[in-house]
């Protein structure tokens, strides 16, 4: 059980920043250039950079680049895993991990 966890840790640490978090909903809608992302934030292009890695290295998004210019998109299959997982997580159940065998505490 506790790989399950340790496998969205990193996905958690990446939406704790609200830049990261507007990012994810912005490609919600579709690819976006960099170039795109970046005209609705006031940092610079290495900032940008440094939020894409860590969205990219946990596998929510992923690039392609095309030229000089880097193009975004959700990684829909990680996406739709973590909400599953978040899902199966806050949902009542027999077997939660700390209820000693209920969500609620019965025994």
């Amino acid at each position: 059980m506790m790989d399950n966890y340790s496998e969205y840790v990193g996905m958690f640490k990446a939406l704790s920043d609200v830049n990261r978090i507007m990012i994810v909903d912005m490609l919600s809608c579709g690819e976006l250039c960099a170039c795109k992302i970046l005209e609705k934030f006031n940092f610079t292009q290495p900032t940008l950079s440094h939020h894409m890695k860590m969205l990219c290295d946990c596998g929510l998004t992923k690039s392609r680049r095309e030229g000089k210019w880097t193009y975004y998109s959700l990684n829909e299959v990680v996406v739709d895993n973590f909400k599953k997982f978040i899902c199966s997580m806050t949902t009542n159940k027999e077997d939660g991990i700390d209820k000693g065998g209920t969500c609620n505490g019965e025994k």
